[in-house]
């Protein structure tokens, strides 16, 4: 096992660290949200903030781990804070020297990817990172990386107001204005909360909702077709032959594709109705108040006009349809009928629009 060395300023950083009062204190809310955001950006099941002490690696906040600590030898946080400018990828532990036979990969809990990004101070020291793990070897987007870096950076600004508000109830506990002060404070954390718990409803790379965003907006429509007696449908979209794409021009090129029919669909949809990123390369569309044929006619448009994007390459879709059955309908069966009407497309011969 590659043991990770220390950095050059350690007793320095180590000061840093001890200064902000923070290790061994009680969990902490807006942490624990920098978690779970993290984790469901990179749909991983493991995700912490880590702070590296001189022997030992202790979690402010842990999603999917048990233990609160683990010795810094093993860690591979400690690795990543010796390089505070880069967020580090390890796509496969077992094919790393440095962890290959590190007993948390070799053991619980078993990790096999790790991406951490440092968390550092406003005088650059690197004190531990905030980072995303899965037990199975995979790859991150770059829009994933810059997410979790611009978390690590909400982390650090965390502490260093942690650290400011602990300052502020010494020196100024008398003051009428201290509290109107620490009300700022917090008003200002739930809002920068709330613009990243946003993210976690968003696509990273298209901008558009997720499965999860879209998933909550069918129900709600469900509910208001049923109270108004209005039709409702949900359109499956896969782009075909995605694979050959990305083969032969390049996982950039297949991206450039995935963004150019997110924006147009964002603009079909800018009226009204829904287009959301169901992942990989599919995408789902809720359109409201329509029929099935009306449903159909729309979706032959989008269709047509994916087909005419300016891309340097043929780019064709298959579409699936599902009509909305107010007696017992549930938004995963209208996923699962839309989704075998898109396969019924494909099988069909691709490029074509097909109604469950």
């Amino acid at each position: 096992m590659g043991k990770p060395s220390k950095p050059e300023n350690e007793e320095a950083r180590l000061a840093a660290l001890h200064s902000f009062d923070i290790l061994d204190t009680a969990p902490d809310k807006g942490f624990d949200d920098l978690v779970a955001i993290a984790a469901a950006l990179c749909a991983v099941p493991m995700a912490t903030v880590s702070l590296i002490d001189s022997e030992r690696q202790w979690f402010k906040a842990r999603l999917g781990i048990e233990e609160a600590e683990t010795p810094r030898e093993c860690s591979f946080c400690a690795h990543a804070i010796l390089d505070p400018d880069t967020v580090m990828v390890v796509d496969d532990a077992t094919l790393d020297a440095r962890f290959a036979d590190n007993p948390l990969v070799t053991g619980d809990p078993g990790i096999r990817f790790y991406a951490g990004a440092p968390l550092v101070t406003s005088d650059g020291f690197a004190l531990g990172t905030l980072c995303v793990i899965d037990h199975q070897p995979r790859s991150i987007e770059p829009a994933q990386v810059e997410a979790l870096r611009a978390l690590s950076r909400q982390a650090s600004y965390l502490m260093e107001l942690r650290k400011v508000s602990r300052k502020l109830s010494l020196q100024l506990r008398e003051r009428e204005w201290y509290e109107q002060a620490l009300q700022n404070y917090q008003q200002e954390l739930e809002e920068q909360n709330a613009d990243l718990a946003e993210q976690t409803r968003t696509d990273p790379l298209t901008g558009l909702p997720n499965r999860r965003a879209f998933a909550a907006a069918l129900s709600q429509a469900m509910e208001r077709s049923l109270r108004d007696g209005q039709h409702l449908s949900v359109a499956m979209l896969d782009i075909d032959h995605f694979k050959t794409i990305n083969d032969l021009h390049g996982h950039a090129m297949g991206d450039e594709v995935l963004v150019a029919i997110g924006g147009l669909l964002r603009s079909q949809f800018a009226g009204g109705g829904l287009a959301a990123r169901h992942g990989g390369e599919e995408f789902v569309l809720l359109l409201a108040d329509c029929n099935a044929d009306e449903a159909r006619l729309q979706c032959e448009f989008i269709r047509e006009s994916i087909a005419m994007l300016p891309m340097g390459l043929p780019v064709t879709v298959s579409i699936g349809i599902a009509q909305f059955r107010r007696r017992d309908d549930t938004v995963e069966a209208m996923f699962k009928r839309a989704d075998e009407a898109m396969y019924a497309a494909k099988r069909a011969g691709r490029d074509q629009v097909v109604v469950a």
